[in-house]
């Protein structure tokens, strides 16, 4: 009986240590998928930022792109 009951004590108190093992291991992981998307998204941002801005400032409405008000 003792012989049971030791492993089943044993296995019962490392429950915690095994969760937070595995709960570390998919955080990781998380976070190696998510980082060349983050990197992309990044260098996209980069160079489309400077191409908008530069647009803008030379672009002005005309008179079909101004939005008429209806009263």
């Amino acid at each position: 009986m003792i012989r049971l009951l030791f492993p089943l004590l044993l296995l019962l108190s490392l429950s915690g240590c095994i969760s937070t093992v595995v709960g570390t291991a998919v955080d990781v992981t998380t976070a190696v998928v998510k980082a060349p998307f983050q990197i992309g998204g990044a260098i996209v941002d980069a160079v489309s930022d400077d191409d908008e801005e530069e647009g803008d400032a030379e672009a002005e409405p005309s008179d079909d792109e101004v939005p008429q008000q209806e009263n």
